[in-house]
């Protein structure tokens, strides 16, 4: 049998999420490229010796409409690939809703494709998010606490997306008709051969997807162990989770001699010079870590949202905001621009109430002003950077990071160093642009410790 090209492709449903599957591949010593699109001929070329195609998408913003508008097109991009394994990356807390970001309208569109069952992994241990009997439980970055998703203190009353039921069977069913079946703690914990005689049995019994358990990295092998067996079998697996799904196979694929120990090691950034820190995320954590850097010496751009989304494409506030940044950036000052200092900013409530009285319903402002909201930002610092040469930049929350990314010429991200567990700095690959060596970190709103912006300007100090 001929050895497929690549060992894996994914397709991330943001930016930050995408960056972390990413950067699990290239610690574990594979070679990996993040793509901004689906790459022509003439762009993969430059790519030829990886064994990991990643797509960075935006589809957790979408709705299931606009899914089945553009997410099947990227999904059959990666099914010629040809690799055994494709996935689509969630975020770790499944944070999504029959309306936006649906992963069950996901898993309905892969089925046209890859056929049934769709294996659905649920926890990532590394990042203390855990699925036990179907339920996932999440670390808060606020107090240190694990909780039940549901009774979490932030996905619990997130701004769109908020998580009210933590079994995910259920969770996903609703989104969905789909006949979700679970392989739980007990299987796992007792051998493969239980383990995979419960899959098979379950697939057999017409599952359209299977919801596998992992509370920790035994079991997580076990999961990696299934999905490469289930690859044999179906000849391309199409598998959905967070980046517990790159930890499961490559522990397993270590574990079985199939790739060998990582051959470079990746350790924290280096110290830099200055920085710009852009900041659209709402978070409590992201909130810690604005105050943290400001006292770090970050000098700070409070941005009002309200007035940023407000009419014509170059608002006076985004001019003013450009011109202080670059004044403070000539004067070789770090800059954080934000949005938003936690959930209770009054900058996040004054835009809503803006785009309601505009004829929205709340519910949809709260949505499409993030959205909005990321691009411009990612308008402003692509005017920023036509002015000053920055060599790093740090983007905080999924549509801020999704945005800027896609409004930058460049093709492809690779791994440079780590700034924060499931946070890698990033190196852009611009084949012909000029922001070739750009160094990138992706947060999600929930990641990073407080001193994450501080730690990506002065490295580990």
């Amino acid at each position: 049998m001929t050895q497929p090209r690549y060992r894996l492709a994914f397709y991330g449903d943001d930016f930050t999420g995408s960056t972390d599957a990413l950067e699990v591949v290239a610690f574990a010593g594979l070679r990996a490229a993040l793509f901004l699109r689906p790459p022509s001929p003439d762009v993969l070329n430059h790519f030829r010796d990886i064994d990991v195609v990643g797509l960075a998408g935006v589809s957790r913003g979408m709705s299931p409409s606009e899914m089945t508008e553009h997410l099947e097109k990227d999904l059959r991009y990666l099914a010629s690939l040809r690799a055994p394994i494709v996935h689509y990356k969630v975020c770790s807390t499944f944070d999504s809703s029959p309306e936006i970001g649906s992963i069950g309208r996901v898993i309905e569109i892969a089925r046209s494709i890859f056929g049934d069952p769709v294996p659905i992994v649920g926890g990532t241990p590394s990042l203390q998010r855990y699925c036990a009997f179907g339920n996932l439980f999440a670390r808060s970055g606020t107090d240190g606490n694990v909780y039940r998703i549901d009774r979490h203190p932030v996905m619990s009353v997130h701004p769109v997306t908020p998580m009210h039921e933590s079994d995910l069977a259920l969770h996903i069913g609703r989104q969905a008709a789909l006949r979700i079946e679970k392989l739980t703690c007990p299987f796992l914990d007792q051998g493969y051969e239980l383990a995979s005689g419960r899959f098979k049995d379950l697939a057999e019994r017409g599952a359209d997807a299977i919801l596998l358990d992992s509370t920790n990295a035994s079991q997580l092998t076990q999961v990696g162990r299934l999905l490469v067996d289930w690859a044999g079998v179906s000849g391309s697996a199409f598998v959905v989770g967070p980046s517990g799904v790159e930890y499961a196979l490559t522990q397993w694929w270590r574990e079985a001699g199939v790739i060998p120990p990582p051959t470079s090691s990746y350790g924290g950034p280096a110290a830099i010079d200055q920085v710009l820190a852009v900041s659209g995320s709402a978070s409590p954590v992201t909130a810690l870590q604005i105050d943290a850097a400001v006292r770090a010496g970050f000098a700070e751009v409070p941005l009002d949202a309200a007035a940023l989304l407000g009419d014509g494409q170059n608002t006076a506030a985004a001019r003013q905001a450009v011109a202080r940044t670059l004044s403070l950036l000539k004067e070789g000052r770090s800059v954080i621009l934000h949005t938003a200092r936690g959930p209770d900013d009054p900058r996040i409530g004054k835009m809503i109430d803006m785009l309601v009285s505009g004829g929205m319903s709340r519910e949809f402002a709260k949505h499409e002003g993030g959205r909005n909201l990321g691009r411009k930002l990612g308008q402003l610092v692509s005017d920023i950077l036509q002015e000053v040469p920055l060599k790093r930049l740090l983007l905080s929350g999924g549509d801020t990071s999704s945005q800027v990314a896609q409004l930058l010429n460049i093709d492809a991200l690779e791994i440079e160093s780590r700034v924060s567990p499931g946070v890698p700095l990033c190196r852009a690959r611009s084949i012909r642009g000029r922001l070739d060596g750009l160094q990138i970190a992706f947060k999600g709103g929930q990641l990073g410790d407080e001193e994450f912006f501080k730690r990506g300007w002065l490295g580990r100090v």
